[in-house]
């Protein structure tokens, strides 16, 4: 820009005190610096905006005719430089979630975000923990939202809520009848599992320690749906969260089964950014909504 934001404030001041030194008294200015920037101003743009009769300034008719655009201009800029310093400007966010939170929760946080005064936007990329941690350490997402525990130095993770995982079946399949099931009963059974690299399946895996290596595991899906459509259709059972689960006990099209006490399905949903991305207002907004679910 040919002019600084200095020179519109001496302008107005000029403008309002007709007076070069009360001006510059006002913006804690020398005289000679403030008569300097109105002369270099004008000099700029090649134009006058006073009309000087002794040490009085007087607008002329081009300097009333820019002196309302002016102040609309300092306006917005001290606007701006007040949300620069209280940060309190939510702005759009690119979020990344992991497939139970992207198509369960994190839809409705993102309408109660875009619905704040500013109406900011959001981009949900929906993918497995290891692919949302790959782009949140890029600095290609703001934030992640990650249902599996993650060890990497560049992150941040900060748990979010509780979750717990569930075995369940279709109700016509044999094991629906069982009130609890045995260690041989997982062994013996037929899996629909979340694929490799999920946060689903490390927490299956995890709560299924000394049996891994017996299971029979028929298909490896990335889609919940798709896990839920193959076991209502008595291909195996399945374990996935409670969150993804509830409708379908509601109606009954699947029913839950009581695993052996020793095997543990809790587990934490976490927020991961870098850790050097800076926490802006928008993130600590959408972080707060996130918590009141």
């Amino acid at each position: 820009m040919k002019y600084s934001f200095r020179q519109l404030e001496v302008f107005l001041a000029a403008a309002n005190f007709q007076n070069i030194t009360r001006a510059a008294e006002s913006l804690a200015m020398s005289q000679s610096a403030a008569s300097s920037a109105l002369k270099e101003l004008e000099n700029q743009f090649d134009i006058q905006l006073f009309d000087r009769v002794g040490k009085r300034l007087q607008l002329n008719e081009l300097g009333r005719l820019y002196r309302p655009k002016v102040e609309a201009v300092l306006a917005q800029a001290k606007e701006l430089e007040q949300a620069f310093s209280k940060h309190t400007e939510v702005g759009a966010l690119k979020v990344g979630a992991t497939l139970t939170i992207g198509n369960y929760l994190a839809v409705g946080v993102m309408a109660q975000y875009m619905n704040t005064p500013t109406h900011p936007r959001v981009s949900l990329e929906v993918a497995n923990t290891s692919t949302i941690a790959r782009r949140v350490k890029d600095f290609e997402l703001d934030i992640g939202l990650i249902e599996g525990e993650l060890h990497a130095t560049e992150l941040e993770v900060l748990p979010w809520r509780g979750d717990e995982l569930v075995v369940f079946c279709s109700p016509d399949h044999p094991l629906a009848s069982k009130t609890s099931l045995t260690d041989d009963d997982l062994r013996e059974a037929t899996w629909i599992m979340r694929e490799q690299g999920s946060g689903t399946r490390q927490s299956f895996e995890r709560g299924m320690h000394g049996l891994l290596s017996d299971l029979n595991v028929l298909l490896e899906l990335e889609h919940t749906e798709a896990i839920k459509r193959a076991v209502e259709t008595n291909l195996g059972i399945g374990c996935l969260s409670e969150v993804v689960l509830e409708d379908a006990f509601r109606r009954g099209s699947l029913v839950p089964l009581k695993v052996p006490e020793h095997r543990q399905f809790d587990r934490q949903f976490y927020f991961i950014l870098h850790k050097q991305k800076y926490r802006s207002a928008g993130i600590d907004a959408w972080m707060e909504l996130c918590r009141q679910l």
